[in-house]
């Protein structure tokens, strides 16, 4: 059943903060235009439902959405804003399935903790791994590891694409550029050259992934990651173009990312380890492909290979919740990411990394009110992956 004005007005209420409310029952008393609202009656209020309550009695339900928005705006809260339109379809709503955005800056009287002080890539450098580290993993379970090529003769890649600015100027992922650079770092960190895209509409990101399984470079490579941040639904992410009334077709499906790269459309990677993050907000073919070594077509000389195999993914949430970004310090998502693997890749496998991500978003005290667990999605790892960093 569709929610009613009022329903909408407490959603947008409690997902304001203590100090976001007090800014908006000030605003609304103080408010000159037309109708204002006494401040005993403003007294009375104590939470979204009260607040919601007074609004639809004062101006009506249609009359109530404008002011809200009006007055939303007014203390900077854009972004509830834009969703309080875009959930009414009031206006051209903004493309975005949640409110994201973080601001300790704005007065909210938040208290978040960030993982990476703003020059920390200039002090500091991922933790390599020793050679007495790898011989002893080897030599224990050699087996169960991915094989890992030597330095010297290696060409890694990785996929790096970034959309910030979009047609709808309400949708700008402020913040964002401070991921780009973490996470281009730390790519180039664990030795991968990263081939780097920014603002793509839908197709031209489907281009891209195209592009980078082509690439002749991961014949030589022990293992790839693919990196894609922007804003996003339950199964795709959304381009530059995107608009839920005039372009709602400009969203890339994120299955599409294991297309590409499977073992059909990416021989290259073949039997080497595929690892794909996504910051955004997150909705049958046969599991197999002949596979040939030559060009031999006899039956003998030919073998069954599991169509996707080696993929693990770490979506930056659960499906259906949001993913915070901070406008200055970029997502929690990236920053806890960077901060484990710059840690933690010396000693552990990509697993178990992810691992220590995801407990990091269990600390009840890492975003102060705010609530994001990262997911594992479509891990098919046969084996551990190590990154042994700096070998």
């Amino acid at each position: 059943m569709a929610k009613n004005i009022k329903e909408h007005l407490e959603d947008t209420f409690n997902d304001l903060g203590k100090d976001e409310l007090k800014s908006f029952k000030n605003k609304l008393c103080d408010r000159k235009k037309e109708q204002g609202v006494r401040k005993a009656k403003i007294e009375k209020v104590t939470d979204a439902i009260d607040l919601a309550d007074l609004m639809v009695n004062t101006f009506t339900s249609t009359g109530a959405l404008p002011v809200t928005i009006e007055i939303l705006q007014v203390i900077g809260c854009n972004e509830q804003a834009a969703e309080l339109k875009e959930n009414t379809g009031q206006c051209l709503p903004v493309a975005r399935s949640h409110v994201d955005v973080v601001d300790s800056g704005a007065g909210l009287g938040l208290k978040v903790e960030f993982a990476l002080s703003d020059d920390w890539h200039t002090q500091l450098h991922v933790l390599p791994c020793s050679q007495e580290f790898k011989n002893k993993i080897l030599r224990e379970n050699g087996q169960e590891i991915y094989e890992i090529k030597d330095k010297s003769v290696r060409k890694r890649l990785a996929l790096l694409i970034n959309n910030i600015d979009f047609d709808d100027k309400d949708m700008t992922r402020r913040g964002a550029d401070r991921d780009e650079d973490n996470m281009e770092w730390l790519l180039k960190e664990l030795d991968y050259q990263v081939v780097k895209y920014k603002n793509l509409s839908a197709k031209d990101i489907e281009e891209a992934v195209k592009d980078f399984a082509k690439r002749q470079e991961h014949a030589y490579s022990d293992s790839t990651f693919v990196v894609i941040m922007s804003h996003g639904k339950r199964d795709a992410i959304l381009g530059v173009r995107y608009n839920p009334i005039s372009n709602p077709s400009d969203t890339f499906p994120i299955d599409k990312v294991y297309r590409c790269l499977n073992t059909e459309n990416c021989p290259g990677l073949r039997d080497k380890p595929k690892v794909i993050l996504i910051q955004a907000c997150r909705g049958g073919e046969h599991g197999r492909v002949w596979a040939s070594d030559g060009e031999s077509m006899a039956v003998e000389g030919d073998d069954f290979v599991h169509k996707e195999k080696d993929f693990i993914s770490l979506m930056s949430c659960t499906p259906d919740t949001k993913s915070y970004r901070h406008v200055q310090n970029g997502t929690f998502y990236v920053q806890n990411l960077v901060d484990v693997l710059m840690k933690h890749a010396h000693e552990d496998h990509i697993e178990e990394l992810f691992r220590k991500v995801i407990r990091r978003f269990d600390r009840s005290d890492l975003m102060g009110r705010f609530r994001q667990m990262a997911c594992k999605d479509r891990a098919s790892l046969p084996k551990l992956f190590y990154l042994f960093p700096g070998l």
